[in-house]
């Protein structure tokens, strides 16, 4: 039999990492699973980060590397596999990966979640030319020319406002006559003269041939289409929770595992943190505090059980 673990925990984005941190400091013998090659969750893809306490207008990249970092001198243990699945039969956990099986007594699960996409005709046809997921990873390749944003919370009037400063043209298109982003984003925002709100409106298809060149949207109010001409599609319209691999296991809502305050889900010795919990507010200061509270409940189940 192989080593044991005191807590596995699966996804090193903020929740992920926080976690790492905490069990390094409570001396818990750890292991942190990442299936991607670096750490730090959608972070990575946020071009400044503003409201994290202490480190105002600090790049998101960049945080989530100071994360990293964090972990890693404390002596946390990291390595790259994909899971699959979580085996619960008997005391000790085994978490199946594509690599290797890890056996563990408790695991926290902080694997965040991913891009919703439009599912409209040209999607996915012009993915990668065109339509694109992340402003900040891929802003660079349109400057100059006209691009379109679709949704209507923060991270689509953040995407907006970062392109606004590339793009000749930026249109926001958003279903409602009014945005969901907050107040200080929505300010800077209307401030733009190169940005266009596209009110009451969705996005029908996308058309180009091998590249993005029209967006059609149709207005949910007068049912009236209309074409825009663009280079650049950026699709950010909310997120999906990456729980797929623990259907079953635990209880879930609308995809997201079930789980209050101290991360516990309904099967014992399992916690959920970040993203992928159900949860009021996902931000990058939540997922961190889930981190600790996931390690703080794994502490106490140890010392139950």
């Amino acid at each position: 039999m192989g080593e044991i673990y005191d807590v596995v925990i699966i996804g090193s984005g903020p929740a992920g990492l926080a976690a790492a941190i905490y069990a390094e400091r409570a001396e818990l013998n750890a292991i942190v699973i990442e299936k991607n090659v670096v750490s730090g969750g959608q972070v990575l893809t946020t071009y400044e980060v503003d409201n994290y306490p202490g480190v105002r207008g600090i790049g998101g990249y960049d945080l989530g590397m100071k994360f990293r970092e964090h972990a890693d001198s404390l002596g946390a243990d990291f390595v790259e596999d994909e899971v699959l699945c979580i085996e619960t039969e008997g005391k000790v956990k085994k978490v199946v990966c594509a690599g290797q099986t890890y056996e563990t007594k408790t695991v926290i699960i902080a694997t965040g979640a991913g891009h919703r996409k439009l599912g409209i005709p040209g999607e996915e046809e012009l993915s990668g030319m065109g339509v694109s997921y992340c402003a900040t990873c891929d802003g660079a390749f349109f400057r100059g020319k006209t691009t379109a944003v679709i949704g209507g919370g923060d991270v689509a009037i953040e995407d907006a406002i970062f392109l606004a400063r590339l793009c000749k043209k930026v249109y926001l298109v958003h279903r409602r006559d009014e945005l969901r982003g907050a107040k200080s984003l929505q300010k800077k925002l209307f401030s733009l003269e190169n940005v266009e709100l596209v009110w009451d409106s969705v996005p029908e298809r996308i058309e180009g041939e091998n590249k993005v060149e029209k967006l059609v949207v149709s207005n949910v109010k007068t049912k009236e289409t209309k074409e825009l001409e663009l280079q650049g599609v950026f699709v950010a319209v909310g997120i999906n929770p990456n729980s797929a691999p623990f259907e079953g296991l635990v209880e879930m809502e609308n995809g997201y595992i079930k789980a209050g305050e101290d991360c516990a889900t309904s099967c014992p010795g399992i916690f959920a943190a970040g993203d992928v919990r159900t949860k009021g507010l996902r931000q990058i200061v939540t997922a961190v505090s889930d981190g600790a509270n996931a390690i703080t409940s794994v502490e106490r189940y140890l010392t139950e059980e």
